[in-house]
């Protein structure tokens, strides 16, 4: 349970130097992912609404 709790530090104290060291590509990481669940949901729902019509 240790190495869990010291791995969760570790993830978090990376992502707030990665913000803080390198704002600009981080909200560009930031952006891709949400570009990127926006394209699945569409996908997602042209799907079913093909399927439902």
């Amino acid at each position: 349970m240790k190495v869990k709790k010291v791995l969760t530090y570790a993830a978090i104290a990376f992502v707030v130097f990665y913000l803080y060291s390198q704002p600009h590509a981080a909200a560009g990481a930031v952006r891709g992912v949400f570009d990127t669940v926006n394209t699945g949901a569409s996908r997602l729902a042209t799907f079913f609404t093909s399927v439902l019509s």
